[in-house]
């Protein structure tokens, strides 16, 4: 018997008709991505479409979820005779969160949970299990026996998602930094930063006043592409993956494991051996988790 997912974990919405056709969600800050099958559970296709985080606006965030299901180039395909399981970014501040259900452009029905839990429901199939997410951004997620999740990390790239691409890149340019005042060796790492925001203080400080999020992941891949050739570097991604290890024990000691994220996978092979024992590969992916929801939720909605 599926596992019960904890009810204050989903928001239930949308007209309560009967639908013909059940998709699942993921909507992140740069994608959204739509998995369409009818009631056998079969998949009929797959679209995707623009940002759907509810930080960038809950009107931008329903049409590209509507592009993203039309997409997916179902015949007769309407909205308001599909139930919708939605993984979305943004889900946890309530303002953004009520104001996408009353944006609500007529699904038969809904069930919304965070894209972090729409990628562990799919990485188990909807069983327990455990989820260390690291892109831009990193956090750790546990689904209990119980129904009811574990969260840790995920608190946000100015003060937090240590491992992650974000910050991997905020501490290349801290080393920039160093080096360029001649508080650390000048290395491999330094100058690749160097080569990709300018070589002047001007420069530097340009690029850390517009970086945001994504600018400085952008300079993850520094970091990686220096490993064998400036230890600061080797370092680097040793630090980042004990993070990631920190992550995944506080979220669940022994649960099986799944990774997702370039970050995370890229890193896989430094985790330390605790880790590495409760690996598992993910069986689906976000969309499939949503897909998983509402499907799980046809008698209840």
């Amino acid at each position: 018997m599926p596992l019960a997912l904890d009810p204050s974990l989903v928001t239930a919405g949308g007209a309560g008709r009967p639908a013909r056709w059940f998709v699942g969600i993921d909507g992140g800050g740069t994608s959204t991505r739509a998995l369409v099958s009818d009631a056998s559970g079969q998949v009929l296709g797959r679209g995707e479409s623009g940002p759907s985080a509810l930080n960038q606006g809950v009107d931008q965030a329903w049409r590209h979820i509507i592009e993203a299901i039309e997409r997916a180039g179902v015949p007769s395909l309407t909205l308001r005779d599909c139930a919708l399981g939605m993984g979305l970014s943004g889900t946890g501040v309530p303002s953004q969160l009520q104001a996408f259900v009353a944006a609500d452009p007529g699904a038969a029905r809904f069930a919304l949970i965070t894209d972090g839990l729409a990628g562990l429901l799919g990485a188990h199939g909807g069983e327990p299990g455990a989820l260390l997410i690291s892109g831009t951004g990193s956090v750790a997620e546990a689904l209990l026996p119980d129904g009811t999740r574990r969260l840790t990390g995920g608190w946000g790239w100015q003060i937090g998602d240590e491992g992650s691409g974000a910050w991997l890149g905020q501490q290349a340019m801290k080393l920039a930094h160093a080096a360029f005042d001649g508080r650390a060796p000048h290395g491999a790492l330094a100058d690749s930063v160097y080569a990709a925001t300018g070589p002047t203080r001007e420069d530097l400080l340009a690029f850390c006043a517009r970086a945001g999020q994504s600018g400085y992941a952008g300079l993850a891949r520094l970091v990686f592409e220096n490993e064998h050739r400036d230890p600061a570097a080797a370092a680097l991604l040793d630090e980042a993956a004990r993070a990631l290890d920190a992550l995944a024990a506080s979220a669940h000691p022994s649960l099986p494991l799944a990774l997702a994220g370039s970050v995370a996978l890229r890193l896989a092979p430094r985790l330390g051996s605790a880790v590495q024992a409760r690996r598992v590969e993910p069986q689906g992916d976000a969309a499939a988790g949503a897909l998983w929801l509402i499907q799980s939720h046809r008698e209840t909605a």
